[in-house]
């Protein structure tokens, strides 16, 4: 009697595994995440059908989508799954895989927000929108698109001018300088 082994490709869906340590095989596609997801509307994939473009093998078409980039991580998908599925973890797995492929998203500027919202955090330890939103602006030179409504929302305190104060920003920085020696 012979035995027969098996040499299996590691994937894309194998590499979201090992940064998730959860299966892409747990979604059954319900579709409670894309129901609930406060940014479906400019998502060009909803986030359900991203799980089922990495099931189904078809990588590069995922890892192209807008989706995983305007992903709030807002944890809302990951609370209504009922297999428990960490859907904003994996959508982080997916935006970290497509840079690590060098992968060319449809729209460059998501990535440059993506960077930008990065930096303030490893500088600030939190997300501090009018920096973000300066060095965004300043990368993409899309300077003036939404200067309309900006006065407004620094009026009603919605926009905040110096970055909030969290109490230990070495622990984050930590961080960063962890996962950028990998």
């Amino acid at each position: 009697m012979s035995s027969h082994t098996h040499n299996h490709v590691h994937t894309i869906a194998d590499d979201i595994k090992d940064k998730t340590f959860q299966d892409v095989s747990l979604c059954y596609q319900c579709g409670k995440c894309s129901a609930g997801c406060p940014v479906r509307y400019y998502m060009d994939v909803a986030p359900n059908k991203v799980v089922r473009l990495i099931q189904l093998g078809f990588y590069e078409e995922a890892l192209k989508s807008t989706t995983p980039w305007l992903c709030a991580g807002c944890m809302t998908c990951s609370s209504r799954c009922p297999q428990e599925f960490d859907l904003a973890k994996f959508m982080d797995a997916v935006r970290e895989t497509a840079i690590e492929k060098g992968v060319k998203v449809k729209d460059k500027d998501i990535i440059t927000f993506h960077k930008a919202f990065l930096n303030q955090i490893k500088s600030f330890g939190r997300a501090y929108e009018v920096g973000l939103v300066a060095e965004y602006k300043l990368k993409t030179m899309h300077l003036f698109d939404d200067v309309d409504s900006s006065p407004g929302m620094l009026l009603k305190g919605k926009l905040k001018v110096l970055p909030h104060n969290i109490k230990d920003k070495e622990s984050v920085k930590k961080i960063f300088k962890k996962t950028a020696k990998k």
